[in-house]
């Protein structure tokens, strides 16, 4: 029998502008690699916070995850990180807590220039910005 097992998840990108379409590819990918890399279901994800910088007002990145297959009953929750003056610009970061097998390795995700927040959890992808 496996036994499962409650896990925190962390990961971050960045975002070329502050628009709808950019923001959606930069979202869209950070969730592929974060399913991909976890080999996670939304239907083991408990809930996820997502955080974005002060310049980035152009929509929810939850309202693009909920556009994505069965993330739709997934708990969500968009907040605006701290504004630090040395900060990462056009960060969109998250924290997911999901259910995965206790013996599975976690793969925290830093996508773009987010690279720099965590490059101890950083992979590389064949495209960046």
């Amino acid at each position: 029998m496996v036994e499962w097992r409650m896990r925190a998840i962390r990961g971050a990108t960045t975002v070329s502008e502050n628009t709808v379409e950019a923001m959606r590819e930069s979202v869209m990918e950070l969730l592929d690699e974060l399913e991909k890399r976890n080999q996670l279901h939304p239907s083991n994800i408990i809930s996820m916070t997502f955080t974005v910088t002060q310049d980035l007002d152009a929509t929810f990145p939850a309202a693009i995850a909920r556009q994505r297959p069965h993330w739709d009953t997934v708990a969500m929750l968009d907040v605006q990180q701290m504004y630090v003056e040395s900060s990462l610009k056009h960060c969109i970061r998250f924290l997911v807590h999901v259910y995965l097998p206790a013996s599975a390795p976690v793969s925290h995700i830093y996508l773009r220039q987010a690279q720099k927040l965590r490059p101890d959890w950083s992979l590389p992808l064949a495209h960046r910005d």
